[in-house]
This record gives structure tokens, sequence and C-alpha cells, in this order.
């Protein structure tokens, strides 16, 4: 196989606020594998939550090209165990694995979904997610982007009322996503009115290693609670069972696809609601995320629609919610 590596400062359409940071921009990089004619396109972006920059995973990669390249490709699952020798961090062993799924679909002609005995004739609609701001610009982002279902970023002193407030110019669901920003008491309380406002779960409203609060949340919350900040690689999955009614995976932070489609056979194994989300990635991480669907209960995969422009092809996310799944294999990616 041959490596390529190439590094994209993603420009957001809006500036997007968390309950612990903001930006207007997001650096991603993008890793090309190679082989017999086929390019297959991986991704990880940088995160300073997790203290991950481009700088760092390509310096990981470079640090182990010579074994990568001398690497006798035979299957996604094969290479990942590989790499896992290596001793690479999860968003470099992400870029890498969502490359060698993306070659793998490529080489056998066919979508991962097929590949992996799935179909894509029904799956989860995507959110829309609305970070904090102000008021009249969270409304505004709501009319400028008519969706039937919106991921609401919380974290402040009024949230309860924020809602409230969108819920007047909206019929749409809307999840809740307070980034560990709330007590146990806070989201007990607060569960009973934003149900009334038509919310339908809430995301990660403790912070990740609060497993007392959880307890007391999951007993007693009216509406139904999704990991995400506790429910990062394999492991997770099994100690958030008691805890929470589903996880959000994320690829970046698990390793990729391969671990991915490991946690999704044991949430499942759990009885638990099983959602994929994003990290504001381009075309090239969100056409990887698109290949789960027909596994998930739930998707975040609106990264790429909170983008200025795109800097590849492959999964389209229409109006209506809809997705189109390229003609191409793999993941369908092609870089612009």
């Amino acid at each position: 196989m041959q490596i390529a590596l190439k590094k994209y400062t993603l420009q957001l359409a809006h500036t997007f606020t968390i309950s612990r940071e903001s930006r207007d921009e997001q650096d991603t990089l993008i890793v090309c594998l190679s082989l017999d004619g086929k390019t297959g396109y991986g991704e990880a972006t940088s995160n300073p939550y997790y203290k991950i920059t481009i700088e760092g995973m390509m310096d990981q990669i470079e640090s182990v090209r010579d074994q990568i390249e001398g690497y006798d490709f035979d299957t996604p699952e094969n290479f990942y165990e590989f790499l896992e020798s290596l001793d690479l961090h999860k968003f470099t062993l992400c870029a890498l694995d969502l490359a060698a799924n993306d070659l793998y679909g490529k080489l056998k002609g066919k979508p991962l979904y097929e590949l992996w005995g799935t179909s894509a004739e029904k799956y989860p609609m995507t959110n829309y997610t609305i970070g904090i701001d102000t008021i009249e610009k969270m409304v505004a982002k709501l009319q400028e982007k008519p969706w039937p279902l919106y991921k609401i970023k919380l974290g402040t002193p009024d949230d309860v009322a924020i809602v409230r407030e969108l819920r007047k110019h909206t019929d749409s669901v809307f999840r809740i996503d307070a980034n560990c920003a709330w007590s146990p008491e806070e989201t007990i309380k607060n569960a009973p009115q934003l149900k009334e406002l038509g919310v339908e779960f809430l995301e990660q409203p403790l912070k990740a290693d609060n497993w007392d609060g959880m307890s007391l949340v999951k007993e007693q919350s009216v509406l139904p609670v999704i990991a995400d900040e506790s429910c990062i690689i394999e492991s997770d999955v099994e100690q958030c069972g008691p805890y929470f009614h589903g996880i959000n995976i994320k690829l970046t932070k698990c390793g990729g696809l391969t671990p991915a489609r490991r946690m999704i056979k044991k949430g499942r194994e759990l009885g638990l609601q099983l959602m994929v989300g994003c990290m504001t990635e381009s075309s090239v991480g969100i056409s990887a995320i698109a290949q789960l669907l027909p596994q998930l209960d739930y998707v975040d995969m609106d990264g790429v629609m909170l983008l200025k422009g795109d800097i590849a092809k492959g999964v389209e996310i229409l109006d209506n919610g809809e997705v189109i799944f390229p003609k191409l294999p793999g993941s369908g990616i092609e870089l612009l």
C-alpha cells in the first residue's frame, strides 16, 4: 500500500458553540491508502478536549509509514489488529481504519453496508445541530435550515427557557445535548419540562465519570439518556449498560468503523439504543458513518451540513433527510 496525508481546515457556516468551547473552523486529517489502482479515504479531526492535533496524528503515521506500506493488506479487520500493535492514538487509528474500509470496498466493488450484509432501504434520519448562542441567533439557525429533527446544544443557566423559546418557532422533534454540563438534580428537574416541549432524549447530561449521578438520573428521569463522553472505547459499552438507555458511538473516539461495529454488536446484546455521532467531519467521515445507518436507531451525521464548503464527494443528505448513497463502492468517497 501507499500512504498520502492531507491536512485541511474546514470553515464552519456559523460559529459553533457547546458547553465547553466555541469555534469557527475545524482542522481535519485525510488519510489516503492506495493499492492496485484503488484509493481509500479516511478522516480524523483535531480535538482540543482530547488534546488531538493534526500534526500529532501525522507524526504518528510517519513514524510507522514503512510498516504500514509494507503490510500485506487483506481485510480491514486484520489490518486493524496490525495497527493496534503499533500503539497509535484512537483518532489516528480512525483515519487509517476508515481509509482501509473504503479501500477494501473499492477493491471488492461493493459498498460497505452491502459487504456487511445490511440493506440501505431503511435507516434513521440525521438530526441537525443548533449550537449554543443567543436566542435570536439560535432561532435564525432554525429558520435558515428547516429540518424535522434538531439536536440542541445546551449548558447554560437558562436551558429550559431556551428550549421553550425555540419551540415557538418549530414543531420539529428536539434532542438535547448538554455535553456534561448538568448536575443530576438539574437533569431530573429539567426532564419533565423538556419532555413537554417535545424533547426525544437527553445526551450526556452529566460529567463522564459521574456514575452515581447517572444511576440516579436513569432511575428518575422521564426522558431516555444517551451516553456520549462516557462511551468512548469498546470496553465502555458494557460499563454504560446499567447507567444509560443508549450509547452514542463516535468513530474518531473509538478508533474507526472496525471497533464501532463491535460496539454496535455489544450494545445490541445489552439492549441499548444505538446512535453514531460525528465530529464536524467532511464527507469523508460522514460517508463512513452512513455505511452503519442500517444498524442504528439514531444518527448524528450532520457535520458536513455545518460547513461552508466540502472537500470531498460521498453520501448526499437531501433537504427531506433522505440519504443518497453514491454508486462508487466502499464508503463511496472521492476527494474534490
